[in-house]
């Protein structure tokens, strides 16, 4: 038998309702072998009864012989009398008839057996001793006595075996009325069991037809519901909103919707004919990860989706997206979905073209900021320049007159050449520092130290501290790890930021006007710079605005310098915000990662777009 044959059987036994069928089949069954074995019973007990009635009936009718025997001789004993004779004949021949029969009726029991065998020899004897004393003796009362102790005798036999059978007879008797009392107990216990099955059945086929009731409304509500999946997969089949095709795991496609047609340029006469295969829709260099798919459907069933291009009808290539699944567990099809991502990689690169432009933008936007900025500290980055300009030519004309000395003072020539080398220098890195913050240069990041990068700006805007009598202070923390930064862009955040502390200031008339530039280490692990004023301070509701491109309070402000400011921190991994000073000012705070930072271990260009879009949206 077939293993699913075999699991057909036991689920049709696993229900209640068969179960209790078969097992009242099984208890009418039981109960007929009962039955049968009753009646056979019976049959043989009723035998039993009826032998031991005719050995009893035997017996009487022997002993009535026998007695009828008795009265004839004793009659002929006492008086001689011939009449008395006259049925001699015919009660010997029923004394032997009834003794062979009364042999042949307990021949199944060996004692009563031997009683009749011992009965039959007895009364045969016992009647010759009879016809003895009737052909020789006269009327004597001591042969009819005789003859009497004789019949005694045998009458004696014959009640042994009466006894005995009786004893059978009511042994066998009792043994059928227990017989019969077991069985009517039987009968009555069986009947019971089947009402109680035959009620338990009646359940079990209510509950059995509840059950297919309910199975069949299920199966309907399953087949009513398959019919409503299938007509929505049948709808976004035919939608065409995206290519959707039945393939074999070997690459034929057996059945594809407009949409995919549409995508690789072919029509439903070249898919109806096979002339659509997955080998013919891939170029060479895709082939690998094709091979690579059809291993990953054969062992999980699915693959992600994942691009790839195909080769069209025409020869052209058109990129897609593309994923599957199997239609089942261990075939050979699977249905997958093909979307075109023509129109998205055209509007990824015009995107990308949007962007570099609008980083060009940004950086064009940057240097003129730079530009604008050093343009407001023209006088006062002349003045820096002017210093050592002034110095060089006082030490010139001071060494002209050690030459003109006599003897020329070499020692103290040579003094001054060193003072006018040092003012060159100096003069020349002021320059340098300028042309570095107004030059187009793509931007470049290195290890800088933040307090070399705060000083060198410091020296740029001393004179216009100075001007609007403004006091620099600085609390440079020691020790702190270079930062990877580009320096002019840091150099522009600083100078921004002062520049409008010191404008800031120069509108106040009472009290001291201080800078204080501080910086150090905060919780995150980040360099962390603030600058304090002691200018009439920020509007509370206006303090996330002044970071938004075009917003400005300055009546000849363009409102960009704060939005390029935050810009360039957040493109470097960093935080910019400010708030209110105590008791009065405002304060800027920002913070940028240390060079081991893995936030600021990415190149300059790829994260300034990022940040600038975010500061000036």
């Amino acid at each position: 038998m077939s293993v699913p044959v075999r699991a057909l059987r036991l689920r049709w036994l696993a229900r209640p309702l068969v179960l209790a069928v078969v097992t009242l089949m099984t208890l009418f069954a039981a109960t007929a072998i009962l039955g049968l074995q009753y009646w056979q019973q019976r049959q043989s007990t009723h035998q039993v009864v009826g032998h031991s009635r005719q050995v009893l009936e035997t017996l009487d009718r022997l002993r009535a012989i026998i007695a009828e025997l008795e009265a004839q001789r004793r009659g002929y004993l006492m008086t001689l009398d011939p009449t008395y004779l006259k049925a001699y004949g015919v009660s010997d021949e029923g004394v032997r008839r009834e003794a062979q029969a009364l042999q042949a009726l307990v021949v199944d029991d060996p004692l009563q057996t031997l009683r009749a065998q011992h009965l039959a020899l007895t009364v045969s004897a016992k009647l010759r001793e009879i016809d003895e004393m009737v052909k020789t003796a006269g009327t004597s009362g001591l042969a009819a006595l005789a003859m009497i102790r004789s019949m005694d005798e045998i009458r004696s036999q014959i009640d042994q075996m009466v006894d005995h059978e009786r004893f059978r007879l009511a042994d066998r008797e009792a043994r059928a009325e227990a017989f019969e009392e077991r069985w009517t107990w039987l009968i009555a216990g069986a009947v019971v069991l089947v009402v109680a099955l035959a009620g338990a059945a009646l359940a079990l086929a209510r509950l059995e037809a509840k059950r297919r009731r309910q199975a069949t409304e299920e199966n309907i509500q399953l087949q009513s519901d398959l019919a409503a999946r299938d007509i929505k997969i049948r709808r976004l089949f035919d939608a065409n909103i995206i290519g959707i095709i039945i393939w074999e795991v070997e690459g034929r496609i057996l059945e594809a919707n407009d949409a995919f047609l549409r995508v690789v340029g072919y029509d439903r006469e070249d898919l109806v004919s096979g002339r659509v295969h997955r080998t013919d829709l891939t170029p060479p260099e895709w082939r690998e990860r094709d091979r690579q798919t059809v291993a990953e459907l054969k062992r999980g069933g699915t693959v992600q989706p994942f691009e790839k291009e195909y080769v069209r009808k025409d020869g052209s290539r058109v990129p897609v997206l593309i994923g599957g699944t199997m239609l089942r567990e261990g075939g050979d099809q699977g249905v997958g979905f093909v979307l075109d991502l023509t129109a998205l990689k055209r509007a990824e690169g015009e995107a990308r073209e949007h962007e570099r432009r609008y980083r060009e933008a940004l950086l064009e936007l940057a240097h003129a900021n730079r530009v604008t900025t050093m343009g407001q500290l023209t006088a006062s980055i002349a003045h820096e320049v002017n210093q050592p300009i002034a110095a060089i030519v006082a030490s010139a004309e001071a060494g002209v007159n050690w030459l003109g000395a006599q003897p020329p003072n070499l020692a103290r020539v040579r003094q001054t050449l060193d003072l006018i080398a040092g003012d060159g220098m100096r003069a020349g890195d002021i320059i340098g520092r300028i042309r570095a913050l107004i030059r187009k240069a793509p931007p470049q990041k290195e290890h800088i130290e933040i307090n070399e990068a705060v000083l060198e700006v410091l020296a740029l805007t001393r004179s216009e501290a100075l001007k609007n009598r403004v006091s620099v202070r600085t609390q440079l923390a020691e020790g702190l790890p270079p930062i990877q930064a580009d320096r002019v862009q840091l150099q522009q955040v600083m100078l921004n930021l002062i520049v409008n502390a010191v404008e800031a200031m120069a509108s106040v008339d009472e009290g001291a006007r201080e800078l204080l530039i501080s910086t150090g280490r905060d919780a995150s692990n980040h360099v962390h710079v603030t600058l304090r004023d002691s200018g009439p301070g920020l509007d509370p509701k206006n303090v996330e605005c002044m970071f938004e491109a075009f917003y400005t309070t300055k009546p000849t402000g363009m409102g960009m310098g704060l939005a390029i400011c935050r810009s360039i921190i957040e493109a470097h991994g960093g935080r910019m915000w400010a708030g209110a000073n105590e008791p009065r000012g405002a304060v800027f705070h920002f913070t940028l990662p240390l060079a081991s930072d893995e936030t600021a271990s990415g190149l300059l260009e790829a994260d300034t777009p990022t940040g600038l879009r975010s500061a000036a949206r």
